[in-house]
């Protein structure tokens, strides 16, 4: 996005080309750049006008040249519709935003819109790269499975790397290794599955092994049979309620019961919570509440973590099809290494920039 502006104007109104990509390519698209007060963010409005405000004798600045602090450059990536604001923070271990300015960030009315902000930074510990998020109400998780791709992908286009490339992010979940293939796709090496409840962190007793596994849950007035795991962030995984015959996952109400499992008592850190029906040993269908972002159309650390759950409970084989309301994803936990192995889309949107 290139844009003119005028310095010395109130109210400015801008020219600008924003890219977005079409069918592998890119073209341009005219728009002008409008501040909106209440955020100070930039609103695109589908005329170009040139502002009156410019003389022609003065040179034009480039919106995205001018190097101020209160300008962010940005790529909006998505991984299943599971969407996040990707931004190049590689000459600094800080953030270049905070969690305040992520939530305004992240508002589909008053901002750009996104389920969280992600920072590819410099690596730290060995790895190649860092991986920071802020969720879309100012929290941090650990680490998000469809970022992790949407990460991978961004990589590529900095980095201009084609063909197959895989490399190490430090996340607060631990090493993680995403490989990009030659069809698009991002395979990640998820790391092995945390089953302890302390560890989790879950307070409800062990039912198996150390694991808690199919333990009944009150929420709402009915009893859950759930399942509990961490991918680095924790997770509930439902099947059903102690009456229950299996769920129909499209007929709940994620809304109401999504929070009062993100917040229960018995889930000292909040947890993600996964519904999950099951169509055969290799195929599951599966919503998400998300903590911190709410209802998404994907969580691939959530995905992982329900084809551990449903292998616990004698539902599911290790290699397995998950379909989430964004499109499907492929999981293998594989006996041999304990680790789990994600595989699946990440798109760029568009490019733009913003005012802080």
């Amino acid at each position: 996005m290139a844009a003119t502006y005028s310095t010395s104007a109130p109210s400015r109104l801008t020219t600008s080309t924003i890219r977005l990509p079409l069918k592998s390519s890119l073209f341009r698209a005219s728009h002008a750049l409008i501040p909106n007060p209440r955020f100070r963010s930039v609103v695109l409005a589908s005329t170009s006008v040139q502002s009156p405000m410019v003389s022609a004798s003065r040179p034009s600045l480039s919106f995205l040249d001018r190097k101020a602090s209160d300008v962010l450059h940005f790529v909006k990536y998505h991984g299943l519709g599971n969407d996040f604001i990707m931004v190049d923070n590689r000459d600094s271990i800080e953030p270049r935003i905070t969690p305040e300015q992520a939530v305004k960030l992240c508002d589909r009315n008053f901002g750009i819109g996104g389920d969280g902000v992600i920072f590819v930074m410099p690596g730290t510990n060995g790895a190649d790269y860092t991986m920071r998020i802020f969720n879309s109400d100012g929290s941090e998780p650990e680490m998000c499975g469809n970022g992790v791709r949407c990460f991978a992908r961004f990589i590529a286009e900095l980095e201009n790397l084609q063909g197959n490339h895989s490399f190490t992010i430090h996340t607060g979940a631990g090493l993680i290794v995403p490989e990009i293939q030659k069809d698009g796709q991002v395979k990640v090496d998820m790391g092995q599955p945390i089953l302890s409840g302390p560890e989790i962190p879950t307070k409800i007793p062990a039912t198996q092994n150390n694991a808690v596994v199919k333990a009944g849950l009150e929420v709402d007035g009915l009893t859950w049979n759930v399942t509990c795991v961490s991918m680095g962030n924790p997770h509930c995984i439902t099947f059903g309620t102690t009456n229950s015959q299996g769920l129909e996952v499209d007929k709940i109400n994620l809304a109401e019961v999504g929070p009062k499992f993100e917040h229960h008592e018995v889930f000292p850190a909040r947890t993600n919570t996964e519904f999950v029906q099951i169509l055969s040993r290799s195929h599951l269908k599966m919503r998400v509440w998300e903590r911190g972002a709410g209802a998404t159309l994907a969580c691939g650390t959530g995905a992982c973590a329900t084809v551990v759950a449903a292998v616990l409970e004698g539902h599911a084989d290790r290699i397995c099809t998950v379909d989430l309301p964004g499109g499907p994803l492929e999981i293998e936990w594989r006996e041999e290494d304990n680790h789990i192995y994600m595989t699946g889309p990440a798109q760029s949107v568009f490019y733009g920039s913003v005012l802080l």
